[in-house]
């Protein structure tokens, strides 16, 4: 229900830009550009320190000013008409993680968003992520990539507020927190599966799904002999790809010279 008036609400209440507070729109053309990274585009990005499973994640932009502002908005605020360009935003930030491939012929897209906790949902009468997730599998398919959320996590435990908590309290609050829903992993496949998420800080939560969804789906890799052991089944982690809207502005600043060393914020790594 709740969700339901902050829809009317929107109708007949004065709007104003979600980022900046701009009278008379729900997203200004200074914000909307600074939402898609202002034109740098998709980049891969790795918190520091970075935990153990984490899978490859790209994200569209840094996490500060209007773009901070913006997922507030949405997520705690319910402007719920930001999913829309929130959404738009996670869609490019897929199809860096999954390549770009394009057309009919391309293995669908299978986004798996990072599951809230029930009393979350009830508390800002909505499912933030889920709804960004479908706004970017619209986008998608309108696009012509096949595209469709696969809402197959949920939360088997209790989970603390991750508010205050540092990169270590982050992995020990969530570490087994998460697993697969009864028969959700014939839902997996085939199809390209592609962790979801708003934003990333220290990639505690991406790396517990990413150990979820290990635990039951591990994608096939062409080129193996028929009876030999699929590697992905070793080496699970490795087959993930994850996207997100925002990330910490310190993991943006990471780059690979030709050597292929990691730099992060000036040091080899």
């Amino acid at each position: 229900m709740r969700g339901w008036w902050r829809e009317i609400a929107g109708l007949v209440l004065p709007v104003a830009c979600g980022g900046c507070g701009r009278p008379r729109t729900e997203l200004c053309p200074s914000c909307a550009a600074a939402l898609t990274g202002a034109g740098e585009g998709p980049r891969r990005v790795r918190p520091s320190p970075e935990p153990a499973g984490l899978p490859v994640v790209h994200a569209v932009a840094p996490y500060s000013d209007a773009v901070r502002a913006l997922l507030l908005a949405h997520k705690e605020r319910g402007a719920l008409a930001l999913a829309r360009p929130l959404g738009r935003a996670l869609a490019v930030a897929v199809e860096a993680a999954a390549g770009g491939t394009e057309g009919p012929a391309a293995a669908p897209l299978l986004l798996v968003p990072v599951p809230s906790s029930r009393r979350s949902v009830r508390a800002r009468g909505h499912d933030p992520t889920r709804r960004i997730a479908l706004a970017a599998a619209a986008r998608l398919r309108g696009a012509g990539r096949p595209a469709r959320v696969v809402p197959v996590l949920r939360q088997r435990r209790y989970v603390a507020d991750q508010a205050g908590l540092g990169a270590r309290g982050r992995l020990a609050n969530l570490s087994g927190a998460l697993e697969v829903v009864p028969g959700g992993g014939r839902l997996l496949g085939p199809g390209t599966v592609v962790l979801v998420d708003d934003l990333m800080t220290t990639g505690a939560s991406l790396a517990e799904a990413a150990r979820a969804l290990g635990a039951v789906h591990r994608p096939f890799i062409p080129g193996i002999p028929h009876g030999l052991p699929n590697r992905s089944a070793q080496h699970g982690f490795e087959q993930r790809q994850a996207a997100v809207i925002a990330s910490s502005p310190a993991s943006f600043e990471i780059n690979r010279n030709s050597s292929g060393t990691w730099i992060v914020a000036g040091g080899e790594r």
